[in-house]
C-alpha cells in the first residue's frame, strides 16, 4: 500500500469515529418508551430527537409478562381423586424409603469421616495433604445432608 492510501484509509477512519445516529425517544400511548435510531413514521406521536445533554438509559426493558396458565382441554385424561391419592401415597412410600437410605448413609459417611480426622498417615507430615485426604470424606457428608434436605422438601410438597 502506498503513502496516498495509507492517509486516504486514516483520514476516513477518523471522519467515522465521529459519525453518529440520531436517538429519537418516542412514548405510545400507554406511557411505554422506547428509544431507536431509525427516524420515527409521521405517523408516530410523542417522538423527540435526543441531544448530548439528555443521556440515553442503558438498562434492560422489564421482562415480559408470562402467559397465564392455559386452560387444560377437555380431551385432556382426568384422574379421579382415589387414583391420585394412591400415586401420592406410593411417592411418598419411595421417598420415604429414599429418605431412610440417605439417613444411614450419612451416618455412615460421618463415622468414616471421624475415623479419618483422628488418624494421620506417615506420609502427611504436610498438614495440607491431611486436609487433601480429609476433604473427599467431608464431600461425601456434605453430598448425604443436601440429599436429605431435597427429599425432605419432596415430601413436604406432598398433600
Amino acid at each position: 500500500m502506498n503513502r496516498t492510501h495509507c492517509l486516504a484509509a486514516l483520514a476516513a477512519c477518523l471522519l467515522a469515529s465521529t459519525a453518529q445516529a440520531d436517538i429519537y425517544k418516542c412514548q405510545d400511548d400507554g406511557g411505554h418508551t422506547t428509544y431507536t435510531n431509525g427516524k420515527p413514521e409521521t405517523g408516530q406521536k410523542n417522538c423527540v430527537l435526543m441531544t448530548k445533554d439528555q443521556p440515553v438509559s442503558t438498562a434492560p426493558g422489564a421482562a415480559p409478562k408470562k402467559a397465564s396458565a392455559t386452560p387444560t382441554p377437555a380431551s385432556f385424561p382426568k384422574v379421579d381423586d382415589s387414583t391420585q391419592k394412591s400415586r401420592d401415597g406410593d411417592r411418598r412410600k419411595i421417598l420415604e424409603t429414599e429418605l431412610a437410605t440417605e439417613t444411614k448413609a450419612l451416618a455412615a459417611a460421618k463415622k468414616e469421616l471421624a475415623e479419618q480426622e483422628a488418624q494421620r498417615l506417615g506420609d502427611e507430615k504436610n498438614y495440607q495433604k491431611y486436609l487433601d485426604r480429609i476433604q473427599g470424606f467431608k464431600d461425601k457428608v456434605t453430598l448425604h445432608e443436601r440429599n436429605i434436605d431435597a427429599l425432605n422438601k419432596e415430601i413436604a410438597k406432598l398433600r
